[in-house]
């Protein structure tokens, strides 16, 4: 074998292993199944207090503890888990449109966290929310 057909083969198989990693990281078996949303919840958030203030218009959303709170054009408080459930990346709420959405790989979901585009094969996890003057608690 002279030296140019060997580097030749050595640039394929090179390429062709990296092909396979990065096809591989993008398929249907990396779903997430290790992302766990949190469980046994039960927090309060105060919305008088300047940290949460950021709940007071319609359409806006926070993090805490593992989930993001949101105000609905609606006039309502939802809760979900913040971690897409198809690589953990944290969503985000498009209040203008009623779903979460993760920046990463595009995965869609309903206000109740219901898969509404993929590549996410499973819902966010669903939270109560129950609001009492100013205070805002979610629970599981």
């Amino acid at each position: 074998m002279e030296r140019k057909e060997f580097l030749s083969l050595l640039s394929l198989g090179s390429a062709s292993a990296l092909a396979a990693v990065y096809l591989g990281s993008c398929s249907k078996s990396s779903t997430g199944s290790n992302v766990t949303a949190p469980a046994n919840v039960d927090f309060t958030l105060d919305l008088s207090l300047p940290a949460n203030s950021s709940l007071a218009a319609s359409g806006s959303y926070l993090y805490s503890n593992g989930i993001i709170v949101a105000h609905t054009i609606a006039g309502n408080y939802i809760a979900v888990s913040q971690a897409c459930t198809h690589e953990g990346v944290t969503v985000q709420y498009i209040g203008s449109s009623h779903q979460f959405y993760c920046p990463s790989h595009g995965a869609t979901f309903s206000e109740t966290g219901a898969v509404t585009g993929g590549p996410a094969s499973s819902s966010l996890k669903q939270y109560q929310t129950s609001l009492s003057g100013t205070m805002l608690r979610i629970f599981s």
